[in-house]
């Protein structure tokens, strides 16, 4: 019985996390819970032991530490040192790919795309170039890079995370780079290559109508004291701006639509526009006569300031309309405008419910910087981020101190959690980032799943079930041989990881994964194991195929103007490539032919 109800809870986190019925960490609550009802667990304390495993903690500890990073002007000054004017489209995507990759390394690459993008975006419109011939090589780089490296992701750390919790030996900090590093140099070349002549040359998102701009969606109405009242739509000047387009006009309860140069304007009318940034910031000005909804206006005397976000996968908005999400007093600034890749949008802008990937057009305030510096629920993508003029002796402190840890913890001299501790506690002392900001720069829906999938594995492994799947497994090996098994393991975390997200993929595999991987080798060493081990966190964190299944693609998603089929297109083959040198070098490395 306790077999069966793993198995249909594994079932309904696979539905569940691929069709987003409720999101991953709400599923991942409810897979602890079903087992806690039906003591699959030997006993209750089990379900929290995910909590103090050591991995989570060093994951916890490098988000505080990224935070503190984008404060400095480290990287801004490097990204400036890096590209030089007059690159050529090779040059630029060659040094854009090599700097991310050797950055995610050692920093998590979700803050590292989030600064690179404005880069890409303002080199590719001053050269004349599609940021979509970009976006997505800076997303594959990052991942690519990431796994070069215990470090470099969390998919990585979470994967040693479950299998030290049952028993092995931990994986060191460059054991990943043998694979990582022969599929960073591997995957560069073939981006370089490849990338474009696979990917769309689309017209710029920030240029959509005017020859790349991106079209915005925003709402404007007629007040009672409004000029335009009794004109036309020529008349008014209302039908020929440049760069922008009336959508659609609500009186009412009556949508008009398509909007006929001849309509007259009544009060209270509420116009509806797609349009570029620069331009719908010119139509919200007070000579235009038009107004902009209550929730879209801040005090007139902010230092206001028009910049655009992307909308994480993990925010808190995602299902929430733009009325209700308290925007405007969370982070002193107003959603003037969304624009969504694939849909056209209709109806009032409040209405509107907010989705992953949506780019949104905010009016900012003067605290808006503040509010929002380590909010992971949204990116800041159309210009650099405010930076903190950090004193060059602390900065020195920083970049040092987490070299150290790095080394120290490589030779085994210090834990990497103890190391990483000791960097946090200084710069708290240092005053380079206030208890709060610690606080504010850790992503707890992360955490959450990562300690409930450690749960489940731990589940899994109590109630017989991974043992069970693992014998079933260790029968192919008969057919497929060991190395044969190794990609197949590749494969199948791979394929979940790319619908449901790189860490519920492993901390489903990676339970049974190794009672397979210790059933193949009776006499208990770990010949077999590690191989496994890693194959299962490259599986899970090479993820190419699809915008959803890691953070820094969902990233590039919108503002590249991307569909499903373009992910599809470079990453299948990316994948594959992948899947082989993985294969060939773990087999290599620990003599499995």
């Amino acid at each position: 019985m306790e077999i069966g109800v793993v198995f249909g809870v594994i079932a309904f986190l696979v539905v569940a996390l691929y069709t987003e019925w409720v999101r991953p960490a709400i599923s991942f609550m409810i897979a602890v819970v079903v087992f806690l009802l039906f003591d699959i667990f030997d006993q209750p304390a089990d379900a929290l032991h995910g909590f103090a495993n050591e991995q989570l903690a060093v994951i916890v500890l490098l988000l505080i530490v990224g935070s503190i990073f984008q404060k400095t002007r480290i990287m801004q000054l490097a990204f400036q040192l890096v590209f030089k004017p007059g690159l050529s489209s090779k040059s630029f995507l060659l040094r854009m790919m090599g700097s991310i990759g050797v950055s995610s390394a050692f920093l998590n690459n979700t803050p590292l795309v989030a600064m690179f993008m404005p880069y890409v975006h303002s080199w590719s419109r001053d050269n004349g170039k599609s940021p979509s011939k970009f976006l997505i090589p800076l997303s594959y780089a990052s991942i690519l890079g990431g796994c070069v490296t215990l470090v470099g992701t969390s998919t990585n750390l979470i994967a040693n995370g479950l299998a030290v919790q049952a028993g092995e030996a931990t994986l060191g900090l460059f054991d990943f780079a043998w694979v990582g590093g022969a599929m960073l140099v591997v995957g560069l070349i073939f981006l370089l290559l490849f990338s474009n002549k696979l990917l769309p040359d689309n017209r710029d998102n920030v240029d959509k109508l005017t020859g790349s701009k991106r079209d915005y969606f925003l709402e404007t109405q007629i007040k009672n004291n409004s000029p335009l009242i009794g004109k036309n739509m020529e008349e008014a000047g209302l039908r020929n701006l440049k760069g922008l387009f009336a959508v659609e006009i609500i009186r009412g309860n009556k949508f008009i639509r398509p909007v006929a140069p001849t309509e007259l304007l009544e009060p209270d009318d509420i116009i509806l526009f797609a349009g570029d940034p620069e331009s719908i910031a010119d139509l919200t000005s007070p000579g235009m006569g038009l107004s902009l909804p209550k929730a879209c206006q801040i005090p007139l005397q902010e230092n206001n300031e028009v910049v655009e976000v992307v909308v994480a996968q993990n925010s808190r908005m995602v299902g929430q309309s733009v009325k209700d999400s308290d925007f405007r007093s969370r982070y002193d600034g107003a959603i003037l405008a969304i624009k969504r890749d694939g849909e056209k949008l209709s109806g009032k802008i409040g209405d509107v419910m907010l989705k992953p990937g949506d780019l949104l057009l905010v009016l900012a305030g003067k605290d808006f910087d503040t509010r929002t510096r380590n909010n992971p629920g949204f990116y800041v993508i159309s210009r650099p981020k405010t930076i903190h003029n950090t004193d060059v002796y602390k900065t020195l402190f920083l970049v040092a101190g987490f070299i150290a840890a790095l080394i120290l913890s490589a030779f085994g001299v210090v834990s990497l959690f103890v190391a990483l501790s000791v960097l946090v506690m200084g710069c708290v002392l240092l005053k380079m980032t206030h208890p709060s900001e610690v606080r504010n720069s850790i992503d707890f829906n992360l955490i959450f799943i990562i300690a409930t999938g450690l749960a489940l594995g731990k589940g899994m492994e109590q109630s017989g079930t991974a043992q069970l799947i693992a014998n079933s497994l260790v029968e192919m090996k008969e057919q497929l041989g060991t190395v044969g098994l190794l990609g197949g393991i590749f494969i199948l975390t791979n394929a979940l990881s790319a619908f449901m997200t790189s860490k519920a993929a492993v901390a489903l595999i990676m339970p049974v994964v190794l009672p397979m991987a210790h059933s193949i080798d009776p006499t208990g060493g770990d010949a077999l194991v590690a191989p496994f081990v890693l194959a299962v966190a490259f599986g899970g964190a090479a993820n190419f195929l699809t915008p959803v299944g890691y953070q820094t693609n969902l990233m590039v998603y919108g503002p590249g103007g991307y569909s499903f089929k373009d992910f599809f297109k470079i990453g299948l083959p990316l994948t594959l490539i992948y899947m082989l040198v993985c294969v060939l070098m773990l087999s290599l490395q620990f003599n499995l032919f």
